[in-house]
């Protein structure tokens, strides 16, 4: 398997930046990676397909379906920190 590049764009990857994902993009992949797992015979490459699958859903959606909203998440956070 292939380590993530360390490198984009010839510049390196700063741990502070974020990449945009939409969730277009992990719509189309989710459901490619689901017709995929349905041509595998075999379960233990399955079981790993499955895993890429809900790995790459939650990149933007969480348990229930909804997608994360890093704003409403900083907001808590903050409300939180301003109770305490």
């Amino acid at each position: 398997m292939t380590p993530p590049p360390q490198y984009t764009d010839n510049h390196p990857i700063d741990p502070d930046e974020y990449e945009e994902i939409s969730s277009a993009e992990v719509d189309r992949v989710v459901e490619s990676l689901e017709s995929l797992i349905d041509s595998v015979s075999s379960e233990n490459i399955r079981a790993y397909l499955n895993e890429a699958a809900d790995n790459v859903y939650s990149l933007i959606y969480d348990a229930e379906g909804h997608p994360h909203s890093p704003v409403a998440d900083n907001a808590d956070d903050e409300c939180r920190g301003e109770a305490a």
